[in-house]
């Protein structure tokens, strides 16, 4: 009972309202779950499936170390023997931001299930806890003798014949990668020492659709029928980077038989009619590599001719290639293979080449095979220029520098990080990260932007994976006080210049800044102009220049403007403000007075102003008004008006009849004209308002709850303006809408809303009534409603849990009110499910559930993990 007591512990709960309180997704938080550490694990959780007692299965997982700095996995302990870190050998070293390919391997005991963990110790870091769990079978059970997966070998079944004791003879076999995903071959078992394998070197990586050559050998240790098979085991193998899921197991068998015969004198098994004759599948080719790095490909020699073949001894010639040890000599018979990993390793760049020489008794006493390989040089980055000096730069402005990065080497580099060691730089047309191929360039800018004066001296530093990993380059500047522009005289003031006649007023600017600067404008407002200043001129630090600002009065009026005067580097304003007042005589001005639409006995007023635009004052001595619908009010004659001086007074349109009315206000003045003021007005009919619906009913609706009905309120024939609403039991109804007072226009609506909110049962209204300007005015409505008691609230809690690894009979709920215990059995018998509804629970409770399995001995396990029900209230 093991398994029921410790082999699941995830408890899920969700709550009828919609809560969850736990999860048991492989990518969400679980309960006991490790914390994270520095190395991340595709896949922390490795589930080996069956595998035969004896027989061993390994899974490839990928670690990534997703830190800046290396960590070195220093260890790795096991909690079951069954499971152990077969690759790589510890410590390993990994890389910042690389991964690094672990198989880990699964070889049971006992048929039975196994589980456990593998703790592996890191350096500088914490430790990287894996789950794994498989299950031992018997051997010869489901399984055995048939393809799974991608393995395919052929033939499947291999008969060897009669072969003399002390003989052997070697069949010739391909394993093909049927699947789509690569294959981690991880090893090759036989059944019973009269069968062998040769020529596959393992671990072996073959890719989708790939195929490997090998032999497997009969050298019969008894006379008689001896038979067997050869077990070939290995996992789909993940490439650095798929995280979230880890190899698959993948098994495939050969079933083999022969006869062992008498023992023959010399230790061969048959004469042939022909020679044995050694062939290849002709030179091997390892492509480009680059200087550093390796690979290993595989040569296939073959035994085409009638008779076995001794291979005493095979060698490889060429600066870079090496050969994997082998067991000589090797006898392959008529039609075997042998299989030669040959790896290769350029020390140095070009295009290098080699041979594997076989020697044997064959016809073809030596045979040799052609290897070549293209080797480049790692990608390098250059930086052109290899320093940057910016010189003097005004503090507050930007300056930029030319520049590229260029891969010098023969393979393709990806640069992460271009950073500097201070502040005040920065790199502009580099977008990063940036993968350059061999031999390319990219240009971008290095900017400089002071932000306060002095010297900045720093280094540029670009990060790639190039063989020169962090490149750098000096950059300095210096930054100097930005230019600062002055005026002798802060503002200009002309006095009063008689229409027609000038003034000027000199001025001089000065730079008082620590850099040079431009002076690119001087703009003035209407009646002022500058002379005797050629634009544009620049200033150096200290530096000055003279001017003038001449006032031409265009009107009797007093001006004050601004001279703004315009700088770069770095782009700056200076305001000189300017005043003068030009003089004229008096000039009596007014305005036309425009009341648009009023509707007919109704009034609206407006306001009339009288001008002295001159330079002296003025009289006006009457003001006779005309039109019957109009009236003015606040104009005591005589009027005096000095010179600018306004007078406002007002004026009132009040329609009796629909149509246009003009009027006029005559003025009698001793200025040089006495003009008159246009009044205009047109009258409209009153509108008319209404409200839809014209009563308003709720029907029931439940205490505590609330119910909306649209509301429109209309005007025809003329805007209607809605200065008020109010509703009569504003506890239990309510209006919204748009803010008043609102003026609908002619044809127009406008939107509310009206709104039941029952605070206890039983029918109530209210009554709903809108102010306007229209002759209706109140509208009022009537609005019912019955509030209703509302339906008693009924929760329940949804329980689900992982089920038992073992064999069990069912499960049991149990329940407390207090976290940790007691609790007490909800299920009146064993829940078969792995879920369970507690109907029974109160609102505004909370309850602490576990669960228990039972096995199929009665044996009840210990209680689960406890997750936590929170009811709401109601």
């Amino acid at each position: 009972m093991k398994d029921l007591r410790s082999g699941w512990n995830v408890l899920v709960v969700l709550l009828a309202f919609g809560i969850t309180l736990g999860s048991n997704s492989a990518t969400g938080a679980q309960l006991g779950r490790p914390a994270s550490t520095s190395l991340v694990a595709g896949n922390s959780t490795i589930g080996f499936g069956s595998v035969a007692v004896g027989s061993s299965s390994a899974l490839s997982d990928y670690i990534f170390n997703p830190t800046s700095s290396s960590i070195t996995v220093t260890g790795a302990t096991s909690s079951n023997a069954d499971f152990e870190i077969s690759q790589p050998k510890l410590p390993v070293t990994i890389g910042p931001r690389t991964w690094t390919r672990f198989v880990v391997s699964f070889t049971p005991q006992a048929a039975v299930a196994a589980s456990g963990t593998i703790v592996l110790d890191n350096s500088g870091a914490a430790p990287l806890t894996l789950s794994v769990s498989g299950s031992g079978k018997t051997a010869g059970s489901s399984g055995g003798g048939t393809t799974l997966g991608g393995i395919v070998p052929s033939p499947t079944q291999i008969g060897f014949g009669t072969v003399a004791l002390g003989g052997s003879q070697a069949h010739p076999v391909s394993l093909t990668n049927s699947g789509s995903t690569t294959l981690l071959i991880s090893q090759a078992t036989s059944s019973t020492s009269d069968f062998s394998v040769s020529g596959l070197g393992l671990p072996l990586v073959l890719a989708p659709n790939g195929s490997v050559s090998f032999s497997v050998t009969f050298a019969p240790k008894a006379a008689g029928t001896r038979s067997g098979s050869i077990a070939l085991t290995g996992s789909t193998a993940l490439a650095p980077g798929t995280f979230g899921r880890h190899g698959t197991p993948e098994t495939a068998s050969i079933a083999v038989t022969g006869v062992g015969g008498a023992q023959s004198s010399g230790g061969s098994t048959t004469t042939t009619p022909t020679p044995g004759s050694l062939t290849s599948g002709g030179s091997l080719s390892f492509g480009t590599l680059t200087v550093g790095s390796s690979t290993q490909k595989t040569a296939t020699i073959t035994n085409s001719g009638g008779s076995s073949v001794t291979v005493s001894n095979a060698t490889v010639s060429g600066s870079g290639f090496t050969m994997a040890g082998m067991g000589m000599p090797m006898t392959l018979a008529p039609n075997a293979s042998m299989n030669v990993n040959i790896t290769c390793a350029p020390p140095t760049a070009g295009t290098l080449s080699g041979s594997l020489t076989v020697n044997s008794n064959a016809s073809n006493a030596s045979l040799s095979v052609p290897l070549s390989v293209t080797a480049v040089t790692p990608g390098t980055l250059a930086i052109s220029p290899t320093s940057f000096s910016f010189g003097s730069v005004p503090a507050g402005s930007t300056q930029s520098l030319p520049a590229s990065v260029t891969n010098t080497g023969g393979t393709s580099v990806l640069i992460s990080q271009a950073t500097f060691n201070g502040a005040g730089y920065s790199i502009s047309g580099l977008t990063l990260p940036l993968s350059l191929a061999a031999g390319q360039s990219a240009p971008f800018n290095i900017v400089f932007a002071p932000q306060s004066a002095g010297t900045d001296n720093f280094i540029l530093s670009i990060s790639s994976n190039a063989s020169n990993p962090t490149l750098t380059a000096a950059v300095s500047g210096s930054a100097a006080g930005p230019g600062a522009l002055s005026a002798s005289a802060p503002s200009l003031s002309f006095g009063s210049i008689t229409v027609g006649n000038s003034k000027s007023l000199p001025e001089t600017l000065t730079n008082s800044g620590g850099s040079s600067i431009t002076v690119t404008q001087a703009a003035a407002g209407a009646g002022y102009t500058v002379t005797g200043l050629s634009l544009p001129q620049t200033l150096a630090a200290g530096g000055s220049t003279s001017f003038s600002v001449v006032f031409a009065p265009q009107s009797a009026v007093s001006s004050s403007v601004n001279l703004v005067v315009t700088t770069s580097n770095p782009v700056s304003t200076l305001t000189i403000p300017l005043s003068g007042t030009g003089i004229t005589s008096g000039i009596l001005s007014v305005n036309p007075v425009s009341f648009g639409s009023v509707q007919v006995g109704n009034s609206s007023k407006q306001t009339a102003t009288l001008t002295n635009t001159g330079g002296s004052s003025l009289t006006v001595s009457s003001a006779t008004l005309t039109g019957s619908q109009f009236g003015m009010s606040g104009l005591s004659m005589p009027l005096t008006l000095t010179a600018g001086q306004a007078f406002t007074f007002d004026v009132s349109f009040t329609p009796t009849t629909p149509g246009s009315a003009t009027g006029t206000i005559a003025l009698a003045s001793d200025a040089a004209s006495s003009p008159s003021i246009a009044l205009s007005g047109t009258a409209t009919a009153a509108g008319q308002f209404s409200v839809s619906p014209t009563s308003f009913s709720f029907g029931s609706v439940t205490v505590g709850t609330s119910k909306n009905l649209p509301v429109t309120l209309s005007a025809t024939g003329a805007s209607v303006n809605v200065t008020a609403a109010a509703v009569s039991n504003g506890t239990e109804f309510a209006l919204t809408g748009p803010s008043l007072p609102l003026t609908i226009a002619a044809g127009g609506t406008a939107s509310f809303t009206l709104t039941f909110d029952p605070q206890a049962t039983g029918a109530t209204t209210a009554n709903v009534s809108f102010t306007s300007s229209a002759s209706t005015s109140p509208v009022t409505e009537t609005a019912t409603g019955t509030g209703a008691a509302a339906a008693p609230v009924q929760h329940s809690v949804a329980l689900s849990w992982s089920p038992s690894s073992s064999s069990v009979n069912g499960y049991n709920v149990y329940r407390g009110t207090v976290s940790g215990g007691p609790y007490t059995k909800i299920n009146a018998s064993l829940d078969t499910t792995t879920s369970y509804t507690d109907s029974t629970v109160q609102s505004g409770q909370t309850y602490f559930y576990v669960t228990t399995a039972v096995g199929t001995d009665g044996v009840e396990s210990s209680y689960s993990n406890q997750v936590t029900a929170v009811v709401p209230t109601p």
